[in-house]
């Protein structure tokens, strides 16, 4: 990581040192929470508009992605909280999750968000601060904040404590440094993220995308390859076991792309549209599922090799959705027979659907459709 913009005026080297030494997340989305909202131009910010910028930053991490913040995180276990009381869903807009946080007041919550409050906003500081040391920390928030505000050149200083209503004032100086390299800054705060959470979460993928929401995926590719395999043979849907046909066809991640974060084509396959919206980002039974998965896939491998048109649109496929060539070798090489295909698929699918399993996501099973004679009236 390339070090920040030095400037004359200020002690960047401590600022460097802010996220040394962290054993949870709060620094982190602390300092996110104030760098956007004085971007934003605001010069003085209550604990509680922090907080509530804090949760809505890791709201997808935890919510969609079930990513794990810490042991004991504090942070995690409001968010959890605010999920399953709010109704909001997980990937709710930004905007209504602080609408809900600043309208609520569920005693719970507010006690939660002022354990948050304990430390960091005093800690957070501690590279400028030489002169308090070990137990020093450790006296009234009241004390604490007179010793702090007679320091020099630092980001913030408290304009008032009173609980969640706290407010911190950032200098002029930090406030100009911030809106002038504000994309570095980002960018440091990102990778001090991406690090953070690579270090709690070892088994899980593609944590560099999921530390936001995700983009529009582009699957165009992948549905022009299924529609030119649908139009060669009789290709049935695996959850509901219906012909497919090109106008219903819609593209499901059978191990959910919350999990995965990425669009590879062995974990690609087509669904209708109500079926991919019933199963979510949850994990389709493996024994009920896995089987018609191989066979569909099989369908389709042979397809490729039978047919210059599923061909052409294969390997368009490949530029974008094949990008491990032990996956290459093992799946799309020609000359399979379908046993070696689906003893291959799965050795590459099991250990990934297992990992998201142990991460929380949830089996599932499609509703049968109810017989005519089981309608309620």
């Amino acid at each position: 990581m390339p070090p920040l913009p030095p400037t004359p005026t200020l002690p960047i080297s401590y600022l460097s040192h802010l996220f040394d030494n962290m054993s949870e997340c709060y620094k982190l989305f602390w300092f996110k929470a104030i760098l956007d909202n004085v971007c934003a131009g605001k010069e003085q910010l209550s604990f509680e508009e922090l907080i509530d910028c804090m949760i809505a930053d890791v709201w997808y991490m935890v919510t969609e992605y079930r990513l794990n913040l810490g042991p004991s995180d504090t942070l995690e276990a409001l968010v959890k909280s605010v999920y399953q009381k709010s109704g909001l869903k997980s990937s709710e807009k930004r905007e209504r999750i602080i609408a809900w946080l600043h309208e609520g007041e569920d005693a719970e919550l507010l006690r939660m968000k002022k354990t948050l409050t304990n430390q960091v906003p005093f800690r957070l500081q501690a590279p400028f601060m030489n002169s308090l040391k070990g137990r020093e920390w450790e006296i009234s928030r009241k004390k604490l904040t007179e010793r702090i505000n007679k320091e020099e050149r630092l980001l913030y200083y408290f304009v008032d404590i009173s609980g969640l209503k706290s407010k911190i004032a950032v200098t002029p100086e930090w406030r100009d440094y911030m809106r002038t390299n504000q994309v570095i800054l980002r960018g440091w705060i990102q990778y001090h993220i991406i690090q953070y959470l690579q270090k709690r979460n070892p088994s899980v993928p593609g944590i560099v995308n999921k530390i936001s929401p995700p983009q529009a995926r582009k699957l165009e590719r992948v549905t022009k390859y299924w529609k030119a395999v649908i139009s060669c043979g009789d290709i049935h849907e695996i959850y509901g076991d219906c012909r497919m046909t090109e106008e219903q066809l819609s593209i499901d991640h059978f191990i959910p792309w919350s999990y995965v974060a990425h669009d590879e084509l062995w974990n690609l396959h087509p669904t209708t549209r109500s079926i991919n919206s019933s199963k979510s980002n949850h994990l389709p039974d493996w024994d009920s599922y896995f089987s018609k998965l191989c066979d569909v896939e099989y369908q389709a491998y042979e397809a490729t090799w039978a047919y210059d048109g599923v061909h052409k649109e294969f390997d368009k496929c490949l530029k974008e959705h094949v990008n491990n060539e032990d996956v290459r070798v093992k799946l799309y090489r020609q000359g399979l027979t379908k046993p070696e295909f689906a003893e291959n698929l799965k050795g590459i699918m099991w250990p990934v659907y297992q990992s998201a399993k142990e991460l929380g996501f949830e089996n599932w099973l499609l509703s049968p459709a109810p017989k005519p004679n089981e309608v309620h009236q």
